[in-house]
């Protein structure tokens, strides 16, 4: 990814193609929507224990991943999460 392309934010036509691969895939792997959802707001919720992070740009994805043997095709999730901080814990080491 491009550094420019960073900050720039996507386009109307973008952000539904996203959502369309988004219940495509989810659809594929019995997952759906709300769910998707449910399970962002809980690595969000656990991640930010730890860091802050960019809510507003993060990406949460289940793609179809090749299996063991060259047939089979199984899910996994892919998160893009911008973190913007760490924060730092008196006593522990990061």
């Amino acid at each position: 990814m491009r550094f420019v392309n960073f900050f720039k934010r996507k386009s109307s036509c973008q952000v539904a193609k996203d959502r369309l691969k988004i219940l495509l895939i989810s659809d594929r792997v019995n997952c759906s929507p709300e769910m998707m959802e449910l399970i962002k707001k809980d690595i969000t919720k656990v991640i930010s224990k730890y860091m802050k992070i960019d809510t507003d740009h993060m990406e949460i994805q289940i793609c179809a991943k090749k299996g063991s043997n060259a047939k089979s095709r199984m899910p996994a999730l892919y998160a893009s999460i911008p973190i913007l901080d760490i924060h730092k814990q008196s006593g522990q080491a990061l």
